[in-house]
C-alpha cells in the first residue's frame, strides 16, 4: 500500500533524478510566466511591453524544445507541458491582447475573431501532436508543417500590433479589419497548406558562415528596432506560405515520379 511506503525508498528514487532533466520543463514554465506576464500589461495599456513579453515566451519555446533533444531528456509529461504552454501563449494571450487593444471596440465581431483565433490554435496544436505518432509520413515530408505553426501564427496576428508600435497610429487599421485579420491567422494554422520547417533540413558547409552573419544581423535588427525587425520578419513568413507550398507540391512530383521509375522499368 501506498501508505506503508519506505521514505528512505522514495527519498532514494527523488535523489536519482538529475536537475538537468527539469532544465527543458523549466525553459517551459518560463515561457509560461512570459506569456501571462504579456496579459499584465495588456491590461495596463503597456501594448510595447505585451508584445515583446509574447516574443520572449516564444525564444523560451524554441529553446526548450532543442534543449530537451540535445539533453536527451524528452518526455511525454515534457511534450503534454510544452502544448499547454503553446496554446496560452500564441493562442489565448495574443488574442486577448488584441482584444483589450482595439477588437472589443468592434462589439461582438471582436470576440468572435477572439474565439475562432483561440480555437483554431488548439485545434492545430491537436492535429500537431496527433501527427508525430504518425509513421507513415515519409522522410523528407519532416521539412514542412502542415498549416502555420501556433507561434508564427501568433506573429501574423499580432503584425497589426507591431506595425502601429513602430510608425505610430496612422497606419492602425479599423477594428472590423483587425477582427478579420485574426480570423485569418487563425484559419492559416488549421489548413492542410504545407509550410516550411527548419527541422529535417540542412545546408552545404558553404553556406554556414552567410547564414550565421544573417543571424548576428537579425539579432542586432532585434536589439536596436525590435518592432521594425518583427513586422519584417512576419511579413517574410507571410511571404514564404506560397513558397513553401510550391516547394512542398515540385518534392511531392519528384517523390512520385521517383517511385513510378522502377515500375516502369520492372514491366
Amino acid at each position: 500500500m501506498v501508505g506503508n511506503a519506505d521514505p528512505q525508498v522514495t527519498a532514494a528514487k527523488l535523489k536519482n533524478v538529475p536537475i538537468i532533466r527539469l532544465l527543458p520543463n523549466m525553459l517551459t514554465i518560463l515561457a509560461l510566466c512570459s506569456g501571462l506576464t504579456a496579459m499584465r500589461y495588456a491590461f495596463d495599456g503597456h501594448w510595447a511591453h505585451a508584445a515583446l513579453a509574447i516574443v520572449v515566451a516564444s525564444l523560451f519555446d524554441i529553446l526548450d524544445g532543442r534543449v530537451a533533444r540535445v539533453l536527451g531528456v524528452t518526455s511525454k509529461f515534457g511534450a503534454e507541458l510544452d502544448s499547454l504552454a503553446d496554446l496560452t501563449n500564441f493562442g489565448v494571450v495574443p488574442a486577448l491582447v488584441l482584444y483589450l487593444w482595439e477588437l472589443r471596440e468592434t462589439d461582438s465581431l471582436g470576440w468572435i475573431g477572439v474565439l475562432v483565433y483561440v480555437v483554431c490554435t488548439a485545434t492545430r496544436l491537436a492535429r500537431f501532436n496527433t501527427m508525430l505518432e504518425d509513421q507513415n509520413a515519409p522522410a523528407w515530408a519532416r521539412c514542412y508543417f502542415i498549416g502555420v505553426p501556433s507561434p508564427a501564427g501568433a506573429a501574423i496576428a499580432l503584425l497589426p500590433l507591431f506595425l502601429v508600435i513602430r510608425f505610430g497610429p496612422d497606419i492602425q487599421m479599423p477594428p472590423i479589419f483587425l477582427a478579420l485579420w485574426i480570423i485569418a491567422a487563425g484559419l492559416l494554422m488549421v489548413t492542410r497548406l504545407p509550410t516550411l520547417s527548419m527541422k529535417g533540413r540542412s545546408i552545404p558547409p558553404v553556406w554556414v558562415a552567410p547564414i550565421m552573419a544573417v543571424a548576428c544581423l537579425l539579432v542586432a535588427a532585434l536589439i536596436t528596432d525590435p518592432f521594425l525587425a518583427l513586422s519584417v520578419l512576419a511579413i517574410a513568413y507571410i511571404i514564404s506560405v506560397p513558397y513553401g507550398f510550391y516547394c512542398y507540391q515540385r518534392r511531392e512530383q519528384l517523390e512520385n515520379s521517383r517511385e513510378e521509375q522502377p515500375a516502369q522499368i520492372d514491366s
